[in-house]
């Protein structure tokens, strides 16, 4: 099957996207797929084609390839949008690079549209061995997947299934011109030494590596599935409603886990994860046996890279952001009726009208009395072990004081103000969103 008949298989999903993005480098890869497609889309019809060339500033041969995509684009009438974005500096000049690319090919994309990226079967190759030498498990070994949401659209590698000799064939043959990136060609980099050092290397003695490694990552992409269809089985029973669905929080029921292998207990945490913070590595997860076997009086936590997992009454919670940071006293002046911002804790709101006296927010200190009608002065630390409000939250529950006396806590039924409902104090607790996609 030629280039061109294999490209369009894979892409036949997404013939109705209501536009294709060709994320476009200059380099040898993108440059065929942006011509290929250009070609076909004169005898086929497909979605609207565009390019989008992100600069990333980080040599001075690079302030020359927007220029050259554009001229490319231009021959052959395809819109070019250029990006210019920052690369914050870190351990791993890559990974930052290709980070603040992501974010921007996310903020682009529109609803449905779809952005074509030009990895080959050789990079496929090299990306599994890159993880196979860093210990990665099933999920990492699965390499680079054909397609995955992205921002309100979707990314897809149609060139999976095409080494990299059949694009330079293609070049060749029809007399493209391209960029070279010099940092390509420097074997600091891990990535280029598996290129130029290891895999030719490894070609002379099994001609069909890449191929072969290919075939396997596509395995363990299957397993990886299989996988996840597990995890979901097992997250199900877990998933069990909560009475404090207002803290709009992730968590999951412990004993449900517990009945499962210490395997699935992984896996199904991986799953859960994911989403939310990088994962663990093998020694980490020590952390998650602690919390699991916890004496039952105690409030453990699992600290991860970015938060931690709560455990309070048996139950799993996951806590980010504001959530990781002490609040600030409350100093927005008290008005009823009124959202009250928080400084780190949300909001609150007095719902009905305020008696005359001296009111303001606070946060519980210990030591507070709560007179409940009918049952004197109760410690209200003993009324929220009653309730069995996580540890977590109870010293970020706005409390309601006039003259210093605690008359309402907020959220909860029956502490949250007067029986005859004149007024009452609600609260909406802060986000956990600390920036993943």
């Amino acid at each position: 099957m030629s280039l061109q008949a294999r490209v369009l298989e894979n892409l036949a999903p997404w013939r109705d996207a209501p536009a294709w993005r060709i994320a476009l480098s200059g380099g040898l890869d993108s440059t065929v797929l942006l011509h290929l497609l250009a070609s076909l889309g004169q005898t086929e019809a497909l979605p609207p084609l565009s390019a989008i060339h992100i600069h990333h500033g980080l040599q001075a041969s690079a302030d020359a390839w927007p220029a050259h995509c554009q001229g490319v684009c231009d021959a052959l009438g395809v819109p070019l949008l250029i990006q210019s974005v920052q690369v914050r500096p870190g351990a791993s000049l890559e990974r930052a690079a290709r980070d603040a690319r992501y974010a921007a090919f996310k903020a682009v994309l529109g609803a449905g549209e779809v952005l074509l990226a030009a990895q080959h079967r050789d990079d496929q190759a090299e990306t599994l061995l890159f993880r196979l030498l860093r210990g990665a498990g099933v999920t990492g070994l699965a390499a680079v997947p054909p397609s995955r949401p992205l921002g309100a659209g979707h990314l897809l590698r149609p060139l999976l299934s095409c080494s990299r000799a059949e694009l330079q064939a293609y070049a060749v043959e029809h007399q493209l011109l391209w960029v070279e990136d010099p940092s390509n060609l420097d074997n600091r980099f891990s990535r280029n030494y598996l290129r130029h050092q290891v895999m030719p290397v490894l070609a002379t003695r099994w001609p069909q590596v890449a191929a072969n490694m290919t075939r396997t990552a596509g395995h363990l992409s299957e397993a990886a599935q299989l996988l996840d269809e597990l995890a979901q089985q097992d997250l199900q029973s877990a998933r069990t409603p909560c009475a404090f669905h207002w803290l709009n929080l992730q968590s999951l029921a412990l004993a449900p886990l517990r009945d499962l292998s210490e395997a699935r207990q992984r896996n199904a945490l991986r799953y859960w994860l994911r989403d939310l913070t990088l994962m663990p590595d093998t020694e980490h997860w020590a952390g998650w046996r602690s919390l699991r076997d916890a004496a039952s009086d105690t409030a453990p936590v699992w600290r991860l890279a970015t938060g931690a997992v709560h455990r309070a009454d048996q139950r799993l919670w996951w806590l980010a952001g504001e959530w990781l940071q002490a609040p600030a006293a409350p100093e927005t002046p008290l008005r009823a009726q009124q959202t009250l911002n928080l400084p780190g804790n949300g909001s609150a709101y007095i719902d009905g009208q305020l008696p005359a006296g001296e009111w303001r927010l606070a946060y519980r200190q210990g030591g507070e009395l709560l007179n409940l009608p009918g049952r004197g002065h109760r410690d209200l630390k003993r009324l929220l072990n009653e309730r069995q409000v996580p540890v977590f939250a109870r010293g970020r529950l706005p409390l309601l004081l006039c003259s210093d006396e605690v008359r309402a806590v907020a959220n909860l039924r029956g502490l949250d103000g007067p029986t005859d409902g004149q007024w009452r104090l609600s609260w909406r607790p802060p986000t956990c969103d600390q920036g993943l996609s």
